[in-house]
């Protein structure tokens, strides 16, 4: 095996996709709960769908790992393993945070606020909501851990030349 399933693959890039709209959204969630007029509910019903998509998707790229097989590993070095490490910070973190979405919007007045349907009832500020603060640390957690992700996928494609980033494409190997 040279690449990842296709499946895997789109996987792969969906949820990248899926995490730069929830970053974005609860961004806007974020500056908006500041503002007279409040954060909308709908905001927080996609950041939330969003989530649960980001959840499922980690555990169906689980499965197909299991199922489909991985490429082997490129070496054996300290780097390698460390590049082994991160990966499985980030299958981690795409779990805990939609987990501690949840736990946020559980243990603060978001979930009286969706049920009532009444906006005025969401939190201006989460003051005192640990979910919360666990939540914001991951996604800073997340963020870092993707930018090494990042950072080793170009030392590979540029620096190292040896076809690592092919494995995470859909078109196949001559």
């Amino acid at each position: 095996m040279k690449q990842y399933s296709k499946r895997m693959v789109i996987a792969h890039w969906l949820t990248l996709a899926l995490l730069i709209v929830a970053w974005f959204i609860g961004n806007q969630l974020d500056g908006a709960r500041h503002e007279a007029a409040g954060a909308p509910l709908a905001g927080y019903v996609a950041h939330a769908l969003v989530g649960a998509t980001i959840l499922l998707l980690a555990l169906a790229r689980l499965y197909f790992r299991r199922k489909d097989g991985t490429p082997p590993p490129m070496g054996d070095t300290p780097m390698d393993k460390v590049a082994k490490g991160i990966h499985h910070l980030l299958y981690t973190m795409l779990v805990l945070l939609p987990v501690s979405g949840v736990a946020t919007a559980a243990t603060s007045d978001v979930c009286k606020a969706l049920t009532a349907w009444d906006a005025a009832l969401l939190p201006k500020k989460f003051t005192g909501v640990f979910a919360h603060d666990v939540h914001e640390t991951l996604v800073t957690v997340l963020i870092v851990l993707a930018a090494v992700h990042v950072l080793g996928a170009i030392k590979h494609q540029f620096i190292m030349k040896d076809g690592l980033m092919e494995r995470m494409s859909l078109r196949g190997k001559d």
